[in-house]
């Protein structure tokens, strides 16, 4: 079903975004992006709809209007309508976290990343069957969601942003999931410096996420640039992954590049058991045919054969 209030449109999706839903899902998140042009620029719809079982009405109960140049690498401006909040809490599974409006245009959330959490999920899972607990390191982690959904698991996770306000944010989202006690190590460090020091150190992951930024700064003025730094970063992942049955994901948004780019720098380093390609949010038709299909990132990740 669809929704319609005040000119926009927006389209019902499970909060997983791949695959068929789970039996059992009783609420549903949208979050549709619509993009408007004219001029020298234009804005991006943002609405968000929750429903509590999956055969009844939607109701809308967000919206907001990102404006600005689409095109634009600094920060915007979001409009409110009416007196929506600035914050609003959103599920995922037992994973609960809070969204917000940010300048740069995220909101807390990127739910395409779905897809990497459950397949990250299933080779963990193996992992587990062997009767240890599996380690992920999860570098560039921002708010924590993929963190909390291997730590539900009984994961031990290593969580490393070099923003003390995302690690916050992250901890915030624990909170409300109700998983203080499980194994979270929050870090706040500078990416590339930590896993070297790892290195050194001998330490060994099973699985490895890593979402870095075009360009960012660590928490003592370190400076990260995606295409100079990411073949190092990916050489200290590589000696860090387990070798026999480690897995690596790497995603990267707002950059210049294709995916076929990060395969081969990926292959270059890690060898066999790379594949890649972009994240997309698939928006459904009234009749639930897929249509527009709209991509958000590039990624490659490479698993252990």
């Amino acid at each position: 079903p669809a929704a319609e209030t005040g000119g926009f449109e927006g389209t019902m999706q499970p909060a997983h975004m791949f695959g068929a839903a789970p039996t059992g899902v009783g609420t549903f998140l949208l979050m549709y992006d619509g993009i408007t042009t004219g001029g020298s620029g234009g804005s991006e719809a943002l609405q968000v709809i929750r429903v509590d079982n999956p055969v009844t009405t939607p109701a809308l109960i967000q919206q907001f209007v990102f404006t600005g140049d689409i095109e634009a690498e600094g920060a915007g401006r979001w409009k409110r309508k009416g007196e929506t909040p600035e914050a609003w809490h959103c599920a995922h599974g037992p994973v609960r976290f809070l969204c917000r409006l940010t300048s740069f245009r995220h909101v807390g959330a990127f739910p395409e990343q779905v897809a990497h959490w459950t397949w990250m999920s299933e080779r963990l899972a193996r992992a587990s069957a062997s009767g240890r607990q599996p380690r992920l390191l999860n570098l560039f982690g921002y708010t924590g969601l993929a963190s909390l959904f291997a730590a539900q698991d009984g994961v031990h996770v290593t969580h490393v942003d070099a923003s003390r306000k995302a690690i916050g944010w992250a901890r915030e989202n624990q909170a409300l999931s109700g998983m203080e006690d499980k194994p979270i190590r929050w870090i706040c460090d500078d990416a590339m410096k930590f896993a070297a020091r790892e290195v050194r150190r001998g330490n060994s992951y099973d699985g490895i996420i890593l979402d870095p930024p075009k360009f960012g700064r660590g928490p003592k003025g370190e400076t990260w640039d995606l295409f100079a730094d990411l073949p190092g970063m990916l050489r200290h992942c590589r000696a860090l992954v387990d070798p026999k049955s480690g897995f690596v994901i790497l995603t990267a948004y707002a950059i210049r590049a294709s995916f076929f780019a990060l395969q081969e720098l990926m292959a270059e380093i890690f060898g066999d058991g790379v594949e890649a390609g972009e994240l997309v949010l698939v928006e459904e038709s009234r009749d639930g045919r897929p249509e527009r299909r709209l991509p958000t990132s590039l990624f490659a990740r490479w698993h252990a054969t």
